[in-house]
């Protein structure tokens, strides 16, 4: 019987390091703006919890993220990503989240009116506030009902350079960079 794992790689970047943890068949599990896994590792799901060890190199999750901060704001988007929940309708605000176009952020009553049901603003937040897949699955396009900054799990001044990088790139298009221009950095501490 094989040993499935989970691979961990940290990336520098200008919102400060950005951790991502991977299963073996590269689908995003957790990830966010630290540089400790450890941080990272409690919000995967118990049932696909593995043991981590980290990547031997950023593989295609890195390459998508260096192309977002490039200013390839879709690039994020073909990032498979695997969460679990209890519940259907957490499985779906995910999945509507995953569309709120970049530079387009909505608010929580926008957002469960996406979803489908808009009386569920409070479920509409728990479904930001419980997303592992910071990022990939961009609850950070998601504002306060009065269209202000709310919480964020890495930080409000993480919140608005995503932001600020997301409006700014979309109006000027992606950038010709290379990716040696975000340095990845392996960390093994847990």
């Amino acid at each position: 019987m094989e040993i499935s794992m989970m691979w961990h790689t940290t990336l520098d970047t200008p919102a400060g390091p950005f951790t991502y943890v991977v299963s073996d068949a590269g689908a995003v599990r957790a990830s966010g703006f630290t540089a400790e896994v450890g941080t990272l590792l409690p919000l995967v799901h118990d049932k696909l919890r593995e043991e981590s060890q980290p990547a031997a190199s950023p593989g295609p999750v890195g390459d998508a993220v260096h192309s977002y901060l490039a200013g390839d704001l879709t690039a994020i988007d073909s990032v498979v990503v695997e969460q679990h929940t209890g519940g259907p309708f957490m499985t779906h605000a995910w999945q509507v989240m995953r569309d709120i176009k970049p530079g387009e952020p909505v608010t929580y009553t926008g957002f469960a009116e996406l979803a489908g049901r808009p009386s569920a603003v409070r479920a509409a937040a728990t479904a930001c506030a419980r997303n592992a897949a910071a990022l990939f699955v961009p609850c950070h396009r998601v504002l306060g009902t009065d269209g202000t900054l709310r919480g964020y799990r890495w930080g409000l001044d993480v919140k608005t350079w995503l932001l600020q990088h997301e409006q700014t790139a979309g109006i000027q298009g992606p950038a010709v960079v290379s990716h040696s221009a975000t340095r990845s950095v392996q960390r093994t501490k847990m």
